[in-house]
């Protein structure tokens, strides 16, 4: 029998197949499949959290400050994961914490998202000078702890939420802008962009609609393994204070406020660590499975 070579240009760039062959590759991962059902939970607790929330998050009950959870001696149904410092319900505040935490990680990834992407582009596509003075400016931001890097932005704009996420999208984008420039500076010397160019397709062009489209799949993994670190960034900057300021439920901060009281109440601070545990754990599957569904050398 003689051998068939089928090249890239044979396989279908998109279509139901495709896209059936890409869950088929994705779903043979467990844990994928496992962190993708944990962020759609996250998503719909985020989305639909003034109805399923008990109460309102900043809502007190000062007869109940420090209730334990409802397995406990001295528990209630009425507050399942029993009530903080002050009496509000950490059930409601955990629920309102998730959109809170997905709102973060959105924004900060999308920011960093589209100026590394520029940059990269940029860098990868020009070369010379304009590539050294951006990445020589990349090694330096790396070359700091993402946390001391956060805090430092943090500590020039100011504490608060906008600003925390701000700084965290700062911290991420070194990896989006040398993740783009290499697979540019690959992309740029294969044949079709070379006949692109030959057609009389100008830089923009050649950036933005040749090149980037095939530099896709390693930017979306890149954008979902950042979620983790934004929600992770964010948590330790409402931890220090630096972050989303009181009452705002936010989980870091929920650390924060409820940690004189370990020893006593330890409820009030195991629940936000498992909260962003969990959902730093579940980008982390999903963004292994992505990465395996679309690197074709990973595809088992």
């Amino acid at each position: 029998m003689s051998e068939v070579t089928i090249s890239a240009a044979d396989i279908p760039v998109a279509g139901p197949g495709t896209l059936r062959e890409f869950w088929l590759t994705y779903t043979q991962s467990r844990g994928a499949v496992i962190g993708l059902a944990l962020i759609v939970v996250l998503i719909v607790l985020a989305i639909g959290a003034n109805v399923i929330a008990p109460y309102s998050p900043n809502e007190q009950f000062r007869d109940f400050t420090l209730a334990p959870p409802a397995w406990h001696d001295g528990g209630s149904v009425r507050f399942l994961l029993g009530t903080d410092p002050v009496g509000r319900d950490i059930l409601s505040r955990l629920i309102h914490g998730a959109r809170l935490s997905l709102l973060i990680g959105l924004i900060s990834v999308a920011i960093s998202l589209s100026l590394g992407v520029v940059l990269g582009l940029v860098a990868g596509y020009f070369r010379g000078l304009v590539e050294t003075t951006i990445m020589r400016l990349m090694d330096v931001m790396l070359a700091l702890p993402s946390l001391l890097l956060a805090i430092a932005v943090v500590a020039i704009l100011g504490p608060g939420l906008i600003n925390a996420m701000y700084a965290i999208a700062i911290v991420l984008l070194p990896h989006y802008v040398r993740l783009t420039r290499a697979a540019v500076i690959a992309e740029a010397a294969k044949e079709y962009v070379a006949s692109s160019r030959i057609a009389g397709a100008g830089p923009l062009r050649l950036m933005f609609s040749t090149i980037l489209p095939n530099c896709a799949a390693p930017l979306i993994v890149q954008a979902t393994l950042g979620f983790s670190n934004a929600i992770l960034d964010a948590a330790a900057l409402g931890f220090l204070g630096l972050g989303a300021q009181p009452p705002t439920p936010e989980w870091g901060s929920m650390l924060a406020d409820a940690l004189e009281f370990i020893q006593r109440a330890s409820w009030v601070v195991t629940f936000p660590g498992l909260a962003i545990l969990v959902t730093v754990l579940a980008f982390n599957l999903m963004g292994d499975g992505l990465r395996d569904a679309l690197d074709p050398k990973l595809k088992r």
